[in-house]
């Protein structure tokens, strides 16, 4: 594959995320690429490259003991701290099988990586050891239970426990932890996580009765695929790989002589106590109080979620409050800053299962934000990262992410008419008028926040805060956003709408309302109508209608035969061009038509024709929906499949030539708040009116309002190809047949 179809310039990023991986440093990647070019030979062999090779590798064994403070026991070369993981609880279990404890445990702390309780559950299952897997509890700190393990360590075949959390930084006290083990059970099989710890702490792994320790090197500027294991002498041991007895026999392959030789090159590094790559404790603990400070001055209300004098200086936790996580990373990608989520190995994980270990809110959990540097950074890099991270205050002010210290919004980004917020799957409606008068259709209340801040940084006035049913699935939140935003519900029934209007008049459109039972008895539909044409804009439907799906009517409330009617009666109101505004998404439609729902939604399509009855379209909702009860539990609504997209895959450099065409324009899927941070038409070589900044949330809004032509030529783009690629799907169901997606978004610009 082409060198250009990726980006070279990384000069620009402040990389902040050193706990996943780190750079190899030049230094290292200049010996890595000597022995790969010059000393190349098999440690195996017996000529002279060999025994080249073989000192390299022994020298390399000597400086591990030496760094690590192991001149006892074992140091085995492994691709990594997973492999070493694996070889541990190997050994242990294999060794442990004619055990004769009557109720065998295997302990691992609650905030171990997840690679050691599935390694644990994996072989105590094929090993046939039919141990209790535990996890010990830890404190709100994230400190280890001692009374927990001094309660189980007798019945312990094996106990794990780290040095240094991954996510939060935490360090364990790991004297107290042997006192407890070893007054328990002198022979049990102790390993401790080490990976966090090289570089960071200070190790003696001799002076402990630390059965098994897992390095890994590309967390320490190494190349990746290299790491250690140590193994106390006596200690259990089988080889986890067997073959033509490299290693003494202990770990069958070749030797990857290439990576030891970068980990020999880091281990000089930090054995040279005259060498100022790797920096004191002393420095590093200055370089997290002046992220902090970055931190704090940027987004004034955020949580550490870690004691930082229990931590390692190297790691900040933290959640901004009424931020989502994605919201901050987005942002931070926009601006060249890299950082995480959490674990960089539980990135499809929707909240930290460190944090919730510890005890801290769901907020708190789910919108954790990781932020690790590695010893080797230099102050000019963290002053320029702080210098970073502030700039981004008046990119969260002007966006109405957080208010601004000014009287007046910065500018006009909280766009005029329809924006959708979404929150796991379900959907919250904002309508904005031209004279500014705010409309909210079923407020959740994790946004309340956001609405809030919306509303006041925007001068806005409220209309109406409306419900289009009791929704069974969460509480109410239309009373604590009216409480929130000071508004008054004393003239509105239960869903908001005001007692006395048959419709809210505002200033260039009107609201109607129509009632929709079917999927709950109260179900109600909105209508907002264009003055001039009387057309029938957006439909705000709740849980009525789903794209490309119904509603549950299995539910309380819920009924297939009322259904029918309602959805015939609410066909008579909408065309073709109505765009249908669901209570929920699961599908991550964002917008779609009356036209393509009745096209993707087979029962609806067949009662609407007269293809089957009102009764026959009951039976048949009725029988689908406690099927679908079953496999889904308790989901408003269910989709069927949507047809397939004929939207297109572009690499950069194909992107790049087809905007050298004057009729190809960019659409920009990121939000507004990502699309300030940089200059994308300056990067694509582009002018900006060919550049078009239309979020996920503005695409229902984008539609109606004329901004996007169905014959012309769009690219669309996002941080990483993936919203845009759900805009590009969206648009090719609406009928756009040039629509092209640029595969990997900025990732691969």
């Amino acid at each position: 594959m082409s060198d250009l179809l990726f980006p070279t310039d990384t000069s620009s990023q402040i990389y902040l995320d050193a706990n996943a991986t780190t750079p190899v440093l030049p230094c290292i990647a200049e010996v890595v690429s000597h022995t790969m070019q010059i000393c190349f030979g098999n440690p195996s062999s017996s000529h002279i490259t060999g025994i080249q090779a073989k000192h390299l590798l022994e020298q390399t064994r000597q400086k591990a003991r030496d760094v690590i403070g192991a001149q006892q026991g074992d140091i085995l070369f492994t691709s990594g701290a997973t492999e070493g993981i694996q070889t541990a609880v190997v050994s242990t279990l294999i060794a442990a099988k004619n055990h004769t404890i009557k109720n065998p445990v295997l302990l691992y702390g609650a905030t171990e990586h997840k690679a050691v309780p599935n390694t644990l559950i994996h072989w105590n299952s094929v090993l046939g050891i039919n141990a209790k897997v535990l996890a010990i509890p830890v404190s709100n700190d994230g400190l280890l239970d001692l009374e927990f393990i001094a309660e189980h360590a007798r019945n312990a075949l094996m106990i794990c426990t780290m040095a240094v959390n991954n996510e939060t930084g935490v360090y364990q006290d790991l004297t107290a932890i042997e006192a407890v083990i070893r007054s328990h059970n002198a022979d049990v099989a102790w390993m401790v996580d080490c990976v966090q710890a090289l570089g960071k702490t200070a190790l003696a792994l001799s002076d402990t009765s630390i059965d098994y320790a897992p390095f890994s090197g590309h967390k320490l500027y190494a190349p990746k695929g290299i790491g250690v294991l140590y193994i106390r002498q006596g200690s259990a041991y089988t080889p986890f790989i067997a073959g033509g007895g490299q290693e003494s026999g202990m770990r069958s392959g070749t030797e990857n002589l290439p990576g030891i030789a970068g980990l020999n090159k880091l281990f000089s590094l930090l054995l040279d106590k005259a060498n100022d790559t790797f920096k004191s404790l002393d420095v590093l603990h200055s370089y997290r109080e002046q992220l902090q400070h970055a931190l704090v001055d940027t987004f004034g209300s955020l949580t550490f979620n870690h004691d930082f004098d229990l931590s390692v200086p190297t790691t900040l936790n933290f959640s901004v409050d009424e931020l989502s996580s994605k919201e901050v990373m987005d942002l931070f990608d926009a601006a060249g800053i890299r950082i995480s989520g959490g674990s960089a190995c539980s990135s499809g994980a929707s909240r930290s299962f460190v944090l919730d270990a510890m005890g801290v809110s769901d907020w708190r959990s789910e919108n954790a934000i990781r932020l690790s540097f590695g010893p080797a950074t230099t102050q000019a890099e963290i002053t320029t990262a702080c210098t970073r991270i502030r700039s981004l205050k008046p990119i969260l002010q002007a966006n109405c992410l957080m208010v601004s210290d000014s009287s007046l919004p910065l500018q006009e980004v909280c766009a005029l008419g329809l924006t959708q917020f979404r929150h796991q799957g379900a959907c919250c409606w904002l309508y904005v008028s031209q004279n500014k008068h705010a409309v909210i259709i079923d407020p959740i209340v994790e946004l309340i926040p956001r609405l809030e801040k919306i509303v006041h940084t925007q001068n806005l006035t409220v209309a109406a805060i409306l419900d289009t049913h009791a929704h069974q699935e969460r509480c109410a939140a239309t009373a604590l956003l009216a409480q929130a935003l000071k508004f008054s519900f004393a003239d509105t029934d239960q869903l908001g709408w005001p007692i006395s209007q048959d419709r809210i008049e505002l200033s260039e459109c009107t609201i109607e309302r129509i009632a929709t039972p079917g999927h709950s008895e109260d179900s109600v539909s909105y209508l907002l109508k264009c003055n001039d044409s009387h057309q029938v804009r957006f439909c705000f439907c709740g849980d009525l209608l789903l794209p490309a799906g119904l509603g549950n009517t299995a539910i309380d409330g819920g009924n297939a035969l009322v259904m029918a009617h309602s959805l015939r009666q609410l066909s008579q109101c909408l065309d073709n061009s109505t765009v249908i505004c669901s209570g929920h998404d699961y599908q991550q439609c964002f917008a779609i038509n009356w036209q393509v729902q009745q096209q993707q939604t087979p029962l609806l399509k067949a009662l609407l024709t007269n293809e089957i009855t009102d009764a026959e379209f009951s039976q048949q909702k009725h029988h689908s929906d406690e099927c679908n009860l079953s496999k889904f539990a308790t989901l408003c609504g269910y989709a069927d499949s949507l047809q397939h997209s004929t939207a297109y895959e572009v690499n950069a450099v194909q992107a790049k030539e087809m905007l050298i065409l004057a009729d190809v324009h960019l659409i920009d899927t990121r939000e507004p708040y990502e699309h300030g941070a940089n200059d994308i038409s300056q990067q694509l070589a582009i002018t900006p009116d060919r550049v078009m900044n239309i979020p996920l949330s503005r695409m229902a809004n984008a539609l109606v309002d004329g901004q996007l032509n169905a014959q012309n030529k769009y690219i669309l783009l996002c941080r990483s190809g993936n919203r845009s690629k759900q805009a590009a799907t969206n648009l090719s169901q609406l009928g756009f047949t040039q629509v092209y997606n640029l595969s990997g978004g900025m990732a691969l610009l």
